[in-house]
Protein backbone atom coordinates (compact mmCIF):
# COMPACT_ATOMS: atom_id res chain seq x y z
CA UNK A 1 0.00 0.00 0.00
CA UNK A 2 1.41 3.54 -0.52
CA UNK A 3 1.22 6.54 1.30
CA UNK A 4 -2.02 8.79 0.55
CA UNK A 5 -1.61 11.67 3.13
CA UNK A 6 1.49 12.39 5.24
CA UNK A 7 2.34 15.05 8.01
CA UNK A 8 6.53 15.65 7.20
CA UNK A 9 7.22 17.60 10.32
CA UNK A 10 4.43 19.53 10.95
CA UNK A 11 4.19 22.00 13.86
CA UNK A 12 1.45 24.10 14.51
CA UNK A 13 0.35 26.80 17.16
CA UNK A 14 -2.70 28.84 17.56
CA UNK A 15 -1.80 32.27 17.50
CA UNK A 16 1.21 33.44 19.81
CA UNK A 17 0.84 30.14 21.97
CA UNK A 18 3.10 27.01 22.27
CA UNK A 19 2.92 24.31 19.59
CA UNK A 20 -0.34 22.45 19.61
CA UNK A 21 1.64 19.74 16.81
CA UNK A 22 5.33 19.80 17.79
CA UNK A 23 7.46 18.91 14.53
CA UNK A 24 5.14 16.03 13.84
CA UNK A 25 5.58 13.11 11.15
CA UNK A 26 3.12 10.27 10.07
CA UNK A 27 1.63 8.25 7.04
CA UNK A 28 -1.79 7.36 6.02
CA UNK A 29 -1.92 4.33 3.76
CA UNK A 30 -4.54 4.31 0.83
CA UNK A 31 -6.87 2.03 1.49
CA UNK A 32 -6.68 1.94 5.26
CA UNK A 33 -9.33 2.10 8.09
CA UNK A 34 -7.04 4.53 10.78
CA UNK A 35 -7.74 5.15 13.80
CA UNK A 36 -6.36 8.81 15.57
CA UNK A 37 -6.82 8.79 19.87
CA UNK A 38 -4.82 10.75 22.64
CA UNK A 39 -6.25 12.53 25.70
CA UNK A 40 -8.27 15.87 25.17
CA UNK A 41 -6.37 18.84 23.83
CA UNK A 42 -3.19 16.83 22.98
CA UNK A 43 -4.19 18.28 19.04
CA UNK A 44 -5.95 15.41 17.34
CA UNK A 45 -8.66 18.01 15.69
CA UNK A 46 -6.59 20.25 15.37
CA UNK A 47 -4.31 17.22 12.56
CA UNK A 48 -7.43 16.55 10.83
CA UNK A 49 -8.27 19.90 9.61
CA UNK A 50 -4.52 20.32 9.09
CA UNK A 51 -4.84 17.12 7.02
CA UNK A 52 -8.20 18.54 5.43
CA UNK A 53 -6.30 22.20 4.14
CA UNK A 54 -8.63 23.94 6.85
CA UNK A 55 -5.37 25.14 8.64
CA UNK A 56 -1.52 25.87 7.54
CA UNK A 57 1.49 24.34 9.39
CA UNK A 58 3.52 27.05 10.76
CA UNK A 59 6.30 24.16 10.07
CA UNK A 60 6.44 21.62 7.65
CA UNK A 61 4.24 19.92 4.66
CA UNK A 62 1.10 18.30 4.51
CA UNK A 63 0.76 15.87 1.22
CA UNK A 64 -1.58 14.19 -0.54
CA UNK A 65 -0.48 11.68 -3.10
CA UNK A 66 2.78 13.19 -3.07
CA UNK A 67 1.31 16.33 -3.85
CA UNK A 68 1.78 19.26 -1.20
CA UNK A 69 -1.33 21.13 0.39
CA UNK A 70 -3.04 22.94 -0.64
CA UNK A 71 -1.23 23.04 -4.28
CA UNK A 72 -4.63 22.82 -5.96
CA UNK A 73 -7.81 24.71 -5.02
CA UNK A 74 -11.08 24.11 -2.85
CA UNK A 75 -12.88 22.65 -5.14
CA UNK A 76 -10.36 20.02 -6.38
CA UNK A 77 -9.39 19.40 -2.86
CA UNK A 78 -12.81 18.48 -2.01
CA UNK A 79 -13.22 15.65 -4.47
CA UNK A 80 -10.20 14.02 -3.07
CA UNK A 81 -10.76 14.79 0.69
CA UNK A 82 -14.09 15.09 2.73
CA UNK A 83 -14.04 16.03 6.13
CA UNK A 84 -16.97 15.96 9.35
CA UNK A 85 -15.96 17.73 12.11
CA UNK A 86 -17.27 17.09 15.80
CA UNK A 87 -20.34 19.10 15.68
CA UNK A 88 -21.82 20.31 12.00
CA UNK A 89 -23.77 23.45 12.39
CA UNK A 90 -27.05 22.52 10.91
CA UNK A 91 -29.33 25.79 11.58
CA UNK A 92 -30.85 26.29 8.73
CA UNK A 93 -34.53 24.14 8.52
CA UNK A 94 -33.51 22.37 4.88
CA UNK A 95 -34.28 18.61 4.41
CA UNK A 96 -31.59 16.21 4.81
CA UNK A 97 -31.40 15.81 1.36
CA UNK A 98 -30.92 18.91 0.67
CA UNK A 99 -28.24 19.22 2.99
CA UNK A 100 -26.45 16.11 1.35
CA UNK A 101 -26.89 17.35 -2.12
CA UNK A 102 -24.35 19.98 -0.86
CA UNK A 103 -21.72 17.52 -0.81
CA UNK A 104 -21.88 17.35 -4.65
CA UNK A 105 -20.92 21.14 -4.93
CA UNK A 106 -17.49 20.12 -5.61
CA UNK A 107 -18.88 18.50 -8.79
CA UNK A 108 -21.22 20.77 -10.04
CA UNK A 109 -21.00 23.90 -12.40
CA UNK A 110 -20.97 27.35 -10.97
CA UNK A 111 -24.55 28.95 -10.81
CA UNK A 112 -25.49 25.64 -12.08
CA UNK A 113 -28.12 22.86 -9.53
CA UNK A 114 -27.71 19.87 -8.75
CA UNK A 115 -28.97 17.43 -11.49
CA UNK A 116 -30.91 13.69 -10.71
CA UNK A 117 -27.16 11.97 -11.16
CA UNK A 118 -26.63 14.17 -8.16
CA UNK A 119 -29.86 13.35 -6.12
CA UNK A 120 -29.29 9.92 -6.78
CA UNK A 121 -25.34 10.11 -5.15
CA UNK A 122 -26.76 11.98 -2.62
CA UNK A 123 -29.62 9.39 -1.85
CA UNK A 124 -27.03 6.43 -1.96
CA UNK A 125 -24.66 8.19 0.83
CA UNK A 126 -27.53 8.46 2.56
CA UNK A 127 -28.91 4.52 2.25
CA UNK A 128 -24.65 3.82 3.00
CA UNK A 129 -25.34 5.09 6.20
CA UNK A 130 -28.70 3.76 6.23
CA UNK A 131 -30.33 7.10 6.57
CA UNK A 132 -32.56 7.05 3.75
CA UNK A 133 -35.48 7.16 5.78
CA UNK A 134 -34.44 10.60 6.80
CA UNK A 135 -34.24 12.27 3.59
CA UNK A 136 -37.29 14.10 3.72
CA UNK A 137 -37.13 15.36 7.58
CA UNK A 138 -35.82 18.64 8.19
CA UNK A 139 -32.25 18.93 9.79
CA UNK A 140 -33.50 21.07 12.68
CA UNK A 141 -35.53 18.13 13.87
CA UNK A 142 -33.26 15.08 13.96
CA UNK A 143 -31.47 14.25 17.10
CA UNK A 144 -27.65 14.71 17.18
CA UNK A 145 -26.84 11.31 16.58
CA UNK A 146 -29.16 11.62 13.23
CA UNK A 147 -27.89 14.90 12.52
CA UNK A 148 -24.42 12.69 12.98
CA UNK A 149 -24.96 10.23 10.29
CA UNK A 150 -26.50 13.13 7.79
CA UNK A 151 -23.21 14.58 7.84
CA UNK A 152 -21.45 11.42 7.13
CA UNK A 153 -23.59 10.78 4.46
CA UNK A 154 -22.65 14.36 2.99
CA UNK A 155 -18.89 13.77 3.17
CA UNK A 156 -19.69 10.42 1.34
CA UNK A 157 -21.86 12.48 -1.21
CA UNK A 158 -18.26 14.15 -2.21
CA UNK A 159 -17.07 10.47 -3.19
CA UNK A 160 -13.81 11.18 -1.68
CA UNK A 161 -10.45 9.09 -1.85
CA UNK A 162 -9.73 10.12 2.06
CA UNK A 163 -12.64 10.40 4.57
CA UNK A 164 -11.42 12.47 7.74
CA UNK A 165 -14.03 12.17 10.90
CA UNK A 166 -13.72 14.14 13.98
CA UNK A 167 -15.01 11.93 16.50
CA UNK A 168 -18.64 11.03 14.39
CA UNK A 169 -19.56 8.67 16.93
CA UNK A 170 -19.20 11.04 19.93
CA UNK A 171 -23.25 11.28 19.90
CA UNK A 172 -24.03 7.98 18.85
CA UNK A 173 -25.89 5.21 20.34
CA UNK A 174 -24.19 1.65 21.10
CA UNK A 175 -26.15 0.12 17.63
CA UNK A 176 -25.06 3.71 15.36
CA UNK A 177 -21.70 3.44 16.38
CA UNK A 178 -20.68 -0.01 15.56
CA UNK A 179 -22.87 0.65 12.16
CA UNK A 180 -20.80 3.41 11.40
CA UNK A 181 -17.26 1.32 11.49
CA UNK A 182 -18.78 -1.41 10.08
CA UNK A 183 -20.03 0.71 7.35
CA UNK A 184 -16.81 2.63 7.22
CA UNK A 185 -14.65 -0.95 7.17
CA UNK A 186 -17.24 -2.27 4.40
CA UNK A 187 -15.97 1.12 2.17
CA UNK A 188 -11.95 0.20 2.03
CA UNK A 189 -13.21 -2.61 1.38
CA UNK A 190 -15.41 -2.59 -2.02
CA UNK A 191 -13.99 0.94 -2.91
CA UNK A 192 -10.45 1.64 -1.57
CA UNK A 193 -11.86 4.18 0.77
CA UNK A 194 -9.14 5.72 3.41
CA UNK A 195 -10.31 6.63 6.59
CA UNK A 196 -8.54 8.48 9.55
CA UNK A 197 -11.01 8.73 12.40
CA UNK A 198 -10.50 10.52 15.49
CA UNK A 199 -12.69 8.47 18.50
CA UNK A 200 -12.19 8.29 22.22
CA UNK A 201 -14.14 5.09 22.07
CA UNK A 202 -11.06 2.60 22.10
CA UNK A 203 -13.63 0.07 21.96
CA UNK A 204 -14.86 0.58 18.63
CA UNK A 205 -11.47 0.16 17.30
CA UNK A 206 -10.27 -3.35 17.45
CA UNK A 207 -10.64 -5.51 14.85
CA UNK A 208 -12.00 -3.83 11.75
CA UNK A 209 -9.50 -0.98 11.76
CA UNK A 210 -5.70 -1.59 10.30
CA UNK A 211 -4.06 0.86 11.99
CA UNK A 212 -3.95 3.73 14.88
CA UNK A 213 -2.28 6.76 15.75
CA UNK A 214 -1.85 8.34 19.47
CA UNK A 215 -0.86 11.73 20.53
CA UNK A 216 0.42 13.04 23.24
CA UNK A 217 0.62 16.73 23.60
CA UNK A 218 0.88 17.46 20.24
CA UNK A 219 3.31 14.67 19.15
CA UNK A 220 2.99 10.82 17.83
CA UNK A 221 3.48 9.34 20.72
CA UNK A 222 2.91 5.39 19.36
CA UNK A 223 1.91 3.61 15.85
CA UNK A 224 0.64 0.84 14.44
CA UNK A 225 -1.57 -2.29 14.21
CA UNK A 226 -4.41 -1.63 16.80
CA UNK A 227 -3.14 -4.59 19.16
CA UNK A 228 -0.01 -2.91 19.45
CA UNK A 229 -1.13 0.52 20.58
CA UNK A 230 -4.22 -0.63 22.46
CA UNK A 231 -1.92 -2.00 25.30
CA UNK A 232 -1.34 -1.22 28.55
CA UNK A 233 2.10 0.65 28.64
CA UNK A 234 1.35 3.09 25.44
CA UNK A 235 -2.76 4.12 27.03
CA UNK A 236 -0.97 4.81 30.50
CA UNK A 237 1.76 6.98 28.73
CA UNK A 238 -0.68 8.46 26.15
CA UNK A 239 -3.17 9.38 28.73
CA UNK A 240 -1.23 9.81 31.78
CA UNK A 241 -3.02 7.11 33.35
CA UNK A 242 -1.49 4.47 35.38
CA UNK A 243 -4.60 2.65 36.11
CA UNK A 244 -5.57 1.93 33.02
CA UNK A 245 -5.26 -1.58 32.10
CA UNK A 246 -6.26 -3.64 28.73
CA UNK A 247 -6.64 -7.63 27.99
CA UNK A 248 -6.69 -9.45 24.84
CA UNK A 249 -9.81 -11.56 24.70
CA UNK A 250 -10.62 -13.33 21.54
CA UNK A 251 -8.90 -10.90 18.94
CA UNK A 252 -10.56 -7.98 20.53
CA UNK A 253 -8.96 -5.62 22.94
CA UNK A 254 -10.77 -5.11 26.05
CA UNK A 255 -9.34 -1.57 27.99
CA UNK A 256 -10.69 -0.64 31.47
CA UNK A 257 -9.38 2.07 34.06
CA UNK A 258 -9.16 0.49 37.95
Amino acid sequence: MTALLEARNVEFSYSAGSPVIRELSLTVKAGTLCALVGANGCGKSTLIRLFASLLTPAQGEILFGGTRLPAVGRREIARRIAYVPQAAPMVFPFTVLEVVLTGRSPYTPRFHFEDESDRARALEALATVDAAHLAARRVTELSGGERQMVAVARALAQEPQCLLLDEPSSALDLKHRAALVRTLAALRDAQGLTVLMVTQDLALIDPLFDYAFALRAGELAAEGPPAEVLRDPVLTHVYDDPHIRTSRVEGRTLIWSD
